[in-house]
């Protein structure tokens, strides 16, 4: 049995277009893989990485093979190497670079390969050419289409949510991105008061408290239309709008919960939808630590196992068929979370 996959192709030291013109050949080598389609390159600004790199030549594949996914991968890293590619620094420039992007509907997770590709679903560079030759290929996590990935990105404004558990540092990682990268912030505020006698009677106060959250993001995501009309200047907000939906889910009363969520639908028509959900996760342990250390009396009652529920009480609203891509971090490494969002805002750009 023969499956389709998908990979991108990339170089950017030497003579790249030949390059990935032999890359092609040599796939074609082993029987058990054809190279079905190619789309024509695309020339792209580096993403990541040391600066001062070359700009590269990006390619998409289609590939129809019988090999299972770690023999696949491996026969893309021979490619690789025999191209001339040293692995070393992170998104260093290369001689070539070959991602297996889709293997037909696979989800794996294993400690050398990830199906799909885990930033694929953001990366104009990786989805232009996809698109070319792949557009009806469905991404099967968030179960889009190549083209409606690539059409959610040319569609939305250039903003990127952050969102996570009470104490996930969404607010520290937001305040870094836009003081180094120029982006404009978007903060919610906390009235302190309100949040005390939250944690103090949270079957009393919940509804009140996350009804004032709603309307606020609904104010910061609507009044703001000098910042979505403008493409070139990102974009960055310290909470994702729909993880309303996701905090009440574990404080509300069932009958309560349903109010809400119509409230919620109906105010999400009207806000502007991100670009990228960054969704930044920890053990409820480390949450636990976190908040701690930022001193807040209220929350002290807070425990492990209440941040984890809502951790996974987002996880869930992050799933929903609507949402689109979502970066998932760790939480606990801010110099690494920052990075990565700083790739992720120059390759959706």
């Amino acid at each position: 049995m023969t499956v389709e996959c998908l990979i991108s192709l990339g170089a950017n030291l030497g003579d790249r277009a030949e390059t990935i013109r032999r890359a092609l050949e040599k796939l074609s080598d082993p029987p058990e893989v054809t190279v079905r389609r190619a789309s024509r390159l695309y020339e792209t600004r580096p993403v990541g990485g040391p600066p001062g790199q070359p700009g590269f030549l990006n390619a998409a594949a289609v590939l129809e093979t019988s090999l299972p996914p770690a023999e696949l991968l491996a026969v893309l890293l021979h490619t690789e190497a025999a191209l001339g590619r040293m692995r070393g620094l992170r998104w260093a420039p290369r001689p070539i670079d070959l991602d297996l992007l889709l293997y037909g509907e696979a989800v794996l997770t294993t400690p050398s390969l990830m199906l799909p590709h885990p930033r694929m679903a953001w990366r104009r560079f990786v989805l232009e050419p996809a698109a070319e030759i792949a557009p009806d290929m469905r991404h099967p996590t968030t179960g889009w289409t190549i083209a409606g990935l690539l059409g959610h990105l040319r569609g939305t404004p250039y903003y990127l949510a952050m969102t996570g558990s009470i104490a996930a540092g969404k607010t520290e990682l937001a305040g870094r991105v836009t003081g180094q990268m120029g982006a404009r912030g978007v903060y919610e505020k906390i009235d302190k008061e309100q949040l005390a006698a939250f944690y103090a009677n949270p079957a009393s106060h919940a509804w009140s408290l996350e009804l004032e959250f709603l309307e606020q993001r609904a104010r910061l995501l609507s009044d703001r239309a000098e910042f979505w009309q403008d493409r070139s200047t990102p974009v960055m907000s310290d909470f994702w709008f729909d993880q309303s939906a996701a905090f009440v889910g574990v404080w509300l009363a069932p009958g309560q919960y349903a109010r809400f969520v119509e409230r919620f639908e109906f105010a999400r028509k009207r806000v502007a939808r991100p670009r990228l959900v960054v969704f930044l996760q920890s053990s409820g342990e480390q949450l636990r630590e976190r908040l701690l250390r930022r001193g807040r009396a209220c929350e002290r009652g807070l425990t492990a196992t209440d941040l984890e529920r809502i951790q996974q009480a987002i996880d869930r609203q992050t799933r929903q068929p609507d949402v689109g891509p979502v970066l998932r971090i760790g939480g606990d490494d801010l110099e690494t979370a920052f990075e990565e969002v700083a790739a992720a805002l120059g390759a959706m750009k």
